[in-house]
């Protein structure tokens, strides 16, 4: 967000929580990109504060949360001390979660990080629950990439191969006729928190359907080793399309993740250097920020 929208949007969630009940004397910054992420001290509250126009992500992170609550999955919980909803206040709308105290000195293992992101598609396929399928994920990358209002940065041969990468590798994988089921879209190393109880996932808004290689897609290869029964071929192909998808996100002119143009510079020479295609954490560990 904006300097400016970021200081309204404290204001904003500092005053909710006030209203509430619960004790703010100040608000730390975990996050900040399209959306912004605060810890409220001392009440120790995560609050994930939104423009107006997300509020039907943010509720459905809501509903959602509430539900993987009832199947013991392994996602951040909602606070308990106030009414599990979405609030909206001064052209924001904000979801609050309960803070966990990181474990900076237990490296997440890599088999407890896929065991976690086993029980959680366990859990998920206990939810009926609608939700967008991945080629709508992919359609609105297309859309961006579509559009040179949306993404002007966007050099004509880079355009070129992501508008192929995009339709193409779509195809494929929809032509494997893979088992589908709900997702969490975007399991990444910044998605998930080692806890003193272990992994947590977060950021459950990119929820959709699709085969669980789209998801392990996502986490770190020595990861993804670790997950039973991945088919390596459909894998490999969800790697190439995340690396598609992130990149027309990346370019997009109202994007406001951190480096974000440097980000999409290296995604899409990632994908210009062709398989093997490596995963989003191991593009972003050659950049100089996050």
């Amino acid at each position: 967000m904006q300097v400016s929208k970021v200081a309204r949007a404290v204001v904003a969630a500092r005053s909710t929580a006030a209203a509430e009940g619960l004790t703010v004397d100040d608000a730390i910054v975990l996050q900040d990109s399209n959306r912004v992420t605060l810890r409220l001290t001392p009440c120790d509250v995560v609050a994930r504060v939104a423009p107006v126009a997300y509020e039907a992500n943010a509720a459905f992170e809501v509903e959602l949360a509430r539900r993987l609550a009832a199947t013991a999955s392994p996602v951040a919980a909602l606070e308990p001390r106030v009414e599990p909803r979405v609030y909206v206040r001064d052209g924001f709308v904000m979801n609050m979660w309960t803070y966990y105290e990181s474990v900076p000195s237990r490296p997440l293992p890599n088999a407890d990080y896929a065991l976690a992101l086993e029980r959680l598609h366990a859990g998920m396929r206990q939810i009926d629950l609608t939700t967008p399928h991945f080629t709508d994920r992919v359609a609105e990358a297309q859309r961006l990439v579509g559009s040179r209002e949306h993404t002007p940065g966007l050099s004509d041969a880079d355009r070129e191969l992501l508008v192929n990468t995009l339709r193409d590798v779509t195809r494929t994988i929809s032509e494997r006729g893979p088992a589908e089921q709900l997702l969490h879209g975007e399991p990444h190393p910044g998605n998930v928190l080692g806890t003193k109880n272990g992994p947590v996932f977060i950021d459950l808004e990119t929820c959709c359907r699709g085969p669980v290689e789209c998801d392990i897609a996502y986490v770190p290869e020595v990861v993804s080793a670790h997950y039973p029964d991945v088919d390596q071929e459909l894998l490999g192909e969800c790697r190439a399309l995340n690396l598609a998808m992130v990149a027309a996100w990346r370019w997009d002119r109202d994007d406001d993740f951190p480096n974000g143009l440097q980000a999409g510079q290296a995604l899409i020479g990632a994908l210009r250097s062709g398989a093997p295609w490596p995963t989003i954490d191991a593009v972003w560990s050659g950049l100089d920020g996050p």
